[in-house]
């Protein structure tokens, strides 16, 4: 993790634009407040900005907090004959969320680093229905990082609850690799239930600690988005 690496004391703020595009977005319109039990495909377009912070309390433990301001749109199905609006539009706050993350050992020659994290968004906005959160969510995750002369790769899972429901949460096997002293590249296939993505960035780092990112995510299954690109900047508050 990129604060337990920087060590005790470190802030750091990252803004990210973000762009949603998915011309297959399963919905329920019962579960928008429209009434039908059944599932159709729709339209979804959104734009956000986020706000990133993380502190690094030490070598071991660092805290994040992340909050978005979004505006999102979901076109109705053509076989949807629910009272549903053509296009169902808002605007407003998006996701709030703090994570806390640990690593438990770190790498050696013999073995990988093992961290976890355990993850909360925050309820608000319930009469939103695309942007809003209904309930509190947590998620608790686990995951190993190996380096290896062609790059590092990082694997791990979650477990997550939302109201009444425990379910497997969010997966990845990651891969990052320097490839110059100003750039790096990422790449990840990340899951979460019936939904698979592949994600591509790079990282063109201006010093030792601003950088820009440049990532865009790609959906591999239908209910996945079809397509969510993303650039941001990261930079250290002293």
């Amino acid at each position: 993790d990129f604060c337990l690496s920087r060590g005790l004391g470190d802030v750091y703020k990252r803004q990210f634009f973000e762009y949603y595009y998915d011309n297959n977005m399963e919905y329920k319109p019962s579960e928008l407040g429209f009434g039908v039990e059944e599932d159709f495909r729709g339209k979804y377009r959104a734009s956000e900005g986020l706000v990133f912070l993380g502190y690094g309390l030490s070598d071991r433990i660092a805290i994040e907090f992340e909050a978005a301001m979004i505006q999102a749109s979901l076109s109705k199905s053509s076989m949807d004959s629910s009272a549903m609006p053509q296009k169902l539009s808002e605007s407003g706050l998006g996701d709030v969320q703090t994570q806390l993350n640990w690593r438990w050992l770190k790498e050696s020659d013999r073995r990988p680093e093992l961290f976890s994290y355990i993850e909360v968004v925050f309820p608000h906005h319930k009469n939103k229905v695309l942007i809003g959160t209904g309930e509190w969510e947590t998620k608790a995750g686990i995951g190993l990082i190996r380096g290896f002369v062609w790059g590092t790769m990082t694997v791990r899972a979650a477990i997550e609850h939302a109201g009444s429901t425990t379910d497997l949460g969010e997966w990845a096997v990651e891969y990052f690799k320097r490839l110059s002293q100003s750039w790096r590249l990422y790449l990840g296939i990340e899951g979460a239930q019936d939904e698979l993505e592949f994600i591509a960035e790079v990282q063109w780092y201006l010093n030792n600690r601003v950088r820009i990112k440049i990532n865009n995510a790609f959906g591999l299954t239908s209910k996945a988005t079809g397509w969510a690109p993303e650039i941001g900047i990261m930079v250290p508050i002293y």
